[in-house]
């Protein structure tokens, strides 16, 4: 293993070894919905009126950003997605909720390597 591999690889396990079982499995359960593993409905509501304005059910991952614009990404198939967009608003928030119990371990990380990211598709036109 090459020097700075290795320094990033005892960085990383001493920071995660200080997370206590629940934070460990947060981060799994998190890691797991981001890979599109876990059945989520996510409903945004008006906090005046209290109606519910969308809601979404499925393998979902939310990605929410600081200018309060939130995007909903969701596998409907073997190899093909639909993403959302939202804005939030005073009276406008969301909330996420996970349909079923999925098992994860609270005495270690998950870590998944996908050799597609680093040699992604070339579209030659």
């Amino acid at each position: 293993m090459k020097p700075i591999a290795l320094l990033v690889a005892l960085a990383t396990t001493a920071a995660l070894s200080a997370c206590n079982d629940a934070q460990v499995a947060s981060r799994n359960l998190s890691q797991a919905a981001d890979n599109f593993e876990i059945n989520r409905r996510v409903v945004f509501y008006n906090g005046i009126t209290g109606d519910y304005m969308l809601s979404i059910e499925g393998l979902c991952s939310l990605d929410a950003d600081s200018s309060r614009k939130v995007s909903i990404t969701c596998k409907t198939g073997p190899s093909t997605f639909k993403k959302h967009y939202l804005g939030l608003s005073d009276n406008v928030t969301y909330f996420i909720e996970q349909l079923e119990p999925a098992g994860v371990s609270t005495f270690h990380y998950k870590v998944v390597f996908k050799p597609s990211v680093i040699l992604p598709d070339i579209v030659v036109k």
